[in-house]
């Protein structure tokens, strides 16, 4: 089904060849990334890129603190197309006016500063993106980790809010010029199999060993030929899980009728690699041999075939019952008691946002439960489409009222199913979605509060089969019916009617309409001399996403508040860290006016002078997890540690690129240790890194330092700060990113 090969191979007119008499950085050169990253790059250096976007896309968690953050570092209007799309918040009824005095805020800051405000409802952020902002040879950034376009023929990169701060401010994305893969596809797939399964199933091959870690995936092969549109979007937009950096597709003539139909044909070009261009890796996927995929809580990459899980499923779901007992012991899981009757029995079905609320998913869920009822016992089915125009055309030719009369409910273009803000299941409840993720607390459960609910990954047509079952769990494979193929016809005049569209068009005498939530950023201070850090939070599991260290879900409403939301720091994974983390950072401001505190003193006693010492070691918190950062773009994973008082991270690794960008955009020093280093330390031990500003300025990669733990005694250990450009060194001297901006200013 999918095979993966760890070395270089070339593609030679299409076929993948092991060897050619090719010099690999000659062919490297001849790749679809290659020539569009360096058609973006401004640096002069092919090898470290200063990417300047061509357009940026951000919904309403995430647009009003990077626009506060460009505001406070003197951005003066928007200066390339910016989409800010209302599909987070819109129907998340958690704190009163909240959300839609951020909508507002939105909406006066596209007519300030020139921009695109997408009103709730009418498209999920990445729909807009595909129908609206998409190029073939574009790039796009979004403040989303599933920014991915790579099908349409435009590379996309999801990243944390700075970063979009950085292309307002005419600044740009730095990155060493990535690995790329050869994604190469075969055959045709089976009816039932849908792109959730091939995205599954990429998933679980690629994500535990890190196969693509921050590389381009290039997709090309005869395969992509037997593909729809909606099919290449639907894989492409999971690619994010396999946790690389960007995607790319070769385009065709599919490619084309997409905007056509989208009424944009000048933004079409054939992509495709050159006649002999040379990828580091190579992934292949035989489509004919994929099976409808299941994928178990609580990763996208937790899976089996469906038929694979049916057989297994007692042993399977009891170590997904034994996993939720470790990691949250408060809540009493009962998952096996889901087999009976002769199967397996979900209790809810949901197709929604960018991956599962897709024209043709929809249009082939109506196909297989046309005629059939999900009952009326607890299995509920919702239907979330992706758009308007989307919603529009499944109306016209009758897929909305074939679910509606199978006893689905249709509901508005809308993310929270995604992220935990819609469909929240009954306790011990099991939900099967055709959505981006199924990490913890996504499904909006609170299970470290005793509430759980357990999200499953299907394909639309896998639980379009199992509500016609009425629950019972079955693959689209296993059901008789026959797809029915509709052409899409996309109506603009909806967008038109409806859509702010500003760009070029700033008003600086808007005044920006500011709701009672959203405040400034406190005030940051500079790296200092010393540092000194008290570990508020030690995680050792495998992986640390960035919903554990700042929940999705309710959240959400304050984001716009960054005091208020950081009271939600670590709160489902460690809930002793922020009363950890204020008390430190109690201590550092007393320091701060001239005191002398205590803990401070006793503390720098075991390495020298306290005295001394004092006036220039900073003090805060800092964070342990092994490989922390899988999971969301949401750059409030890192900015609330910082709000907190928060100066490093320590581990092992980052899970991924955007993740430790966030860190050094907030001030938060991005430290790692060597692998397989023991770190035997708790929260209350400290680590005291003597020079750091020197460090930190000359580019020094090798950092000694010395852990302080409780009891008194000081040990060694060595810290690495790898790969830090001129310009993160400097964000990391002037304490975060707006601190150094203003200092340009």
């Amino acid at each position: 089904m999918i095979q993966l090969t760890d070395h270089g191979v070339y593609l030679v007119n299409g076929a993948p060849l092991e060897s050619v008499p090719i010099d690999p950085e000659v062919a490297k050169k001849e790749t679809m990334a290659w020539k569009i990253l360096q058609a973006h790059n401004t640096s002069g250096d092919p090898q470290q890129l200063k990417v300047k976007f061509d357009a940026m896309a951000s919904h309403d968690i995430t647009y009003v603190g990077i626009i506060q953050q460009a505001r406070a570092s003197g951005m003066k209007e928007f200066p390339i197309p910016y989409a800010l799309t209302n599909c987070h918040n819109s129907l998340c009824a958690v704190g009163g006016t909240i959300n839609e005095d951020d909508h507002m805020y939105g909406l006066s800051a596209a007519k300030k500063y020139g921009g695109i405000y997408v009103p709730a409802n009418q498209s999920v952020i990445h729909s807009y993106a595909r129908e609206e902002l998409a190029r073939c040879g574009a790039m796009i950034l979004g403040s989303d980790s599933h920014t991915r376009y790579g099908a349409l023929g435009t590379m996309a990169v999801g990243e944390g809010g700075p970063e979009l701060a950085k292309q307002l401010l005419n600044n740009t994305w730095d990155v060493p010029m990535p690995k790329v893969v050869l994604v190469y596809m075969t055959g045709k797939p089976r009816r039932g199999v849908g792109p959730h399964d091939v995205a599954i199933a990429l998933v679980k091959a690629t994500f535990a060993s890190k196969f693509v870690n921050n590389m381009v995936l290039e997709f090309v092969g005869p395969g992509i030929a037997e593909l729809p549109i909606d099919f290449r979007n639907g894989i492409d937009v999971m690619t994010t899980e396999t946790t690389c950096l960007s995607s790319i597709w070769e385009t065709d003539e599919v490619t084309r009728g997409f905007y056509e139909t989208h009424k944009r044909p000048q933004d079409y070009a054939k992509l495709k690699p050159g006649a002999c261009a040379y990828y580091d890796k190579m992934i292949t996927i035989e489509l004919d041999k994929v099976e409808p995929m299941i994928a178990l809580p609580f990763h996208p990459s937790n899976a089996w075939t469906i038929r694979e899980f049916l057989d297994n499923a007692e042993e399977i779901l009891k170590k997904v019952e034994d996993d939720a007992a470790h990691r949250y012991p408060k809540a009493h899981v009962h998952l096996v008691d889901k087999i009976h009757d002769g199967g397996v029995w979900a209790d809810q079905g949901i197709i929604a946002g960018c991956s599962g609320g897709l024209f043709d998913n929809i249009t082939e869920a109506a196909d297989i439960i046309r005629g059939h009822y999900i009952g009326h016992d607890g299995f509920s089915f919702s239907v979330y489409p992706t758009s308007v125009p989307v919603s529009m055309e499944l109306t016209k030719i009758g897929s909305t009222a074939d679910l509606l009369h199978a006893g689905a409910v249709i509901k508005p273009s809308f993310c929270g199913p995604c992220f935990g803000a819609g469909d929240v299941p009954a306790n011990n409840g099991l939900s099967l979605r055709h959505a981006t993720r199924n990490f913890p607390n996504r499904e909006g459960s609170k299970p470290g509060e005793g509430q759980f609910a357990a999200v499953c990954l299907m394909d639309s047509r896998s639980i379009a089969a199992t509500a016609r079952n009425g629950g019972r769990i079955t693959p689209a494979t296993e059901v008789d019916y026959e797809p029915v193929h509709h052409e899409y016809h996309f109506d603009k005049s909806i967008y038109e009617n409806r859509i702010y569209y500003g760009f070029g068009k700033a008003d600086p005498s808007v005044e920006l309409v500011m709701g009672p939530n959203i405040t400034d950023w406190p005030k940051m201070y500079e790296l200092g001399e010393n540092l000194l850090v008290e570990f508020a939070a030690v995680i050792h599991d495998p992986v640390t996403t960035t919903d554990e260290l700042i929940p999705s879900g309710e959240t959400s409403s304050y984001r716009s508040n960054p005091l208020r939301m950081a009271e939600f720091t670590l709160s489902r994974r460690v809930p002793d860290y922020v009363p950890r983390a204020k008390e430190i950072a109690k201590t550092e401001m007393a320091r701060r006016h001239g005191d002398s505190p205590f803990h401070i003193r006793e503390v720098l006693g075991r390495v020298g002078d306290a005295a001394a010492l004092m006036a220039n070691t900073q003090y805060g918190s800092a964070v342990f997890a092994n490989r922390p950062g899988d999971g969301s773009a949401r750059e409030q994973a890192a900015s609330c540690q910082k709000v907190l008082g928060g100066f490093a991270n320590v581990c092992y690794e980052y899970a991924t690129k955007r993740y430790r960008s966030n860190c050094i955009n907030w001030g938060i020093l991005p430290f790692t240790i060597d692998e397989g280093t023991p770190f035997e330390y708790n929260p209350g031990d400290c680590l005291f890194v003597p020079g750091i500003r020197k460090a930190v300025a000359e580019g020094t990669e090798d950092i000694p330092a010395k852990i302080i733990r409780q009891n008194g005694t000081v040990e060694d250990i060595l810290l690495h700060i790898k790969g830090l450009t001129d310009d993160e060194r400097e964000i990391l001297l002037a304490g975060c990113l707006m601190n150094y901006y203003a200092a340009r200013m």
